[in-house]
């Protein structure tokens, strides 16, 4: 059935948004009508702004389900603040093209959650395409360089926002139906890239996200209160979560990621930590993660639920960086736990991984917590090397946000704490024996709060890589 759905997710990339055409009302599409930003005066230098003509070439367009409309963005770099798309446009921003996003804060709409490049809001049909380049020019807002971790230009100081995060997302769809973006880079963005609030029929196909690696907060892809939404063929190179799903104001379900590249110095796959509400059906298949400082991860903090969840064909690699990323280098991490002593439980729930293949400096992470238990979880045919080949300190088991944080333990093949379900079938557990990783556990768990395990075929031993 997987594949089929990704068989049908690329058939649909390369038709045109679907329409219904009640036989005696409505006529068929025409031909999309072809605008460029060009015609309505815009410079494409990268140095005055062409905010006005873009705006004016998008509203030009007929809002009309039977006669889309193409906005082009020929060769050029064309500097902008946020321009706001409409229903049944897709831009094409073609070859050669570079839309820069502005680095001042009166580039953006007063309010906080309207920072963004490019925004759609409740729009329907559209989408962005054309193998070209939206940039967020994300090294403009590096306040400080730090080999470690870059310190952020924060707009909070002039107090339209509270914390570190006060800075523009790149491309947003929000309250959108039939979303489709394709063929695209996007680059640099200064917060969030690609953020997909409460939208239903996304597809996300064929789209390079590279942000800077030293960077926080620059997400590839977040995915949030959303429905029906199919990731394909996505390379995706950051510094903070990579995929990434979250609840914040209604449920998520039917959420599909394959065929996908990721480097990432936090989480490659997270569901969650934002997790008011339910997650289900979600299906992540066929996924390369390289040098990630955590590989496939689940966080639930805040009283919703995730059930009804797949990985599977999946290679991963996972390393240690520095504490100060959340993350120690787990190939597989779930934890069900209180953001804060308000927070309510939540649990996660059927959950199946099978045939994953890692390398790691570090261990599987598996915690639930008395109110939130882990249940109904299988590891079938499951490979994992554990060695050492970075300096950063080891002997650290990471439960942020909230919960204990950065707590000292000794490392082991797979931790487990409260859990009611666990079933490890044809799973063999390697280790180096280079002497580099200081073998304590294959199996550390506290038999008052793991129950029901079903260990067959189980295999652990040392490994000459």
């Amino acid at each position: 059935m997987l594949a089929g759905l990704i068989q049908l997710s690329l058939l649909l990339i390369h038709l045109p948004f679907p329409q219904s055409h009640p036989a005696t009302s409505v006529p068929p599409p025409q031909a999309p009508l072809v605008v460029s930003v060009a015609d309505y005066g815009a410079a494409g230098d990268g140095v005055r702004y062409d905010t006005v003509p873009i705006q004016a070439a998008i509203d030009s367009c007929p809002s009309s389900p039977s006669r889309p409309c193409h906005v082009t963005f020929p060769p050029g770099s064309y500097l902008t603040a946020t321009v706001h798309l409409r229903s049944h446009i897709t831009l094409i921003v073609r070859k050669g093209a570079t839309i820069l996003g502005g680095t001042e804060e009166r580039d953006y709409p007063a309010e906080r959650d309207r920072w963004y490049v490019i925004l759609a809001e409740g729009a329907t049909d559209v989408g962005i395409t054309g193998g070209g380049v939206i940039d967020g020019q994300g090294l403009r807002f590096i306040e400080r360089f730090d080999k470690r971790k870059n310190v952020m230009v924060s707009w909070n100081k002039t107090g339209s926002c509270l914390g570190d995060e006060c800075r523009p997302r790149l491309v947003g769809f929000v309250g959108c139906k039939n979303v489709r973006v394709w063929d695209v880079e996007l680059r640099l963005p200064a917060y969030w890239c690609l953020n997909i609030v409460s939208c239903q029929n996304t597809r996300i196909h064929g789209v390079s996200i590279c942000g800077d690696f030293n960077s926080p907060n620059n997400d590839g892809i977040d995915i949030v209160d959303s429905n029906d939404t199919i990731i394909t063929r996505c390379k995706i190179d950051t510094g903070d979560d990579a995929i990434c799903a979250k609840t914040e104001t209604a449920p998520l379900h039917d959420l599909t990621v394959s065929d996908c590249w990721i480097r990432t110095k936090s989480s490659a796959i997270k569901i969650g930590s934002q997790s008011w509400f339910d997650f289900k059906g979600l299906r992540f298949n066929n996924l390369s993660i390289v040098d990630s400082h955590r590989g496939l991860a689940l966080q639930i903090r805040d009283g919703g639920n995730a059930n009804d969840v797949t990985f599977s064909n999946i290679n991963i690699k996972t390393r240690y960086y520095d504490p100060s990323w959340w993350g120690r280098a787990e190939p597989i991490y779930m934890t069900s736990c209180l953001r804060h002593p308000k927070s309510k439980h939540g649990s996660i729930s059927n959950v199946h991984f099978v045939n994953i293949s890692a390398t790691s400096e570090n261990g599987v992470f598996l915690s639930g917590s008395k109110g939130g238990l882990l249940s109904d979880l299988r590891f079938n045919n499951v490979n994992v090397t554990y060695r050492r080949w970075t300096e950063y300190q080891e002997g650290l088991v990471d439960y942020r946000p909230g919960c204990q944080g950065l707590v000292n333990h000794s490392m082991a093949g797979f931790i487990m704490e409260h859990i009611k379900g666990l079933e490890i079938e044809n799973v063999n557990m390697r280790w180096s024996d280079d002497n580099s990783l200081p073998l304590k556990n294959p199996l550390d768990f506290r038999p008052s709060t793991v129950n029901d395990i079903s260990l067959r075929n189980f295999r652990s031993g040392w490994s000459a890589q």
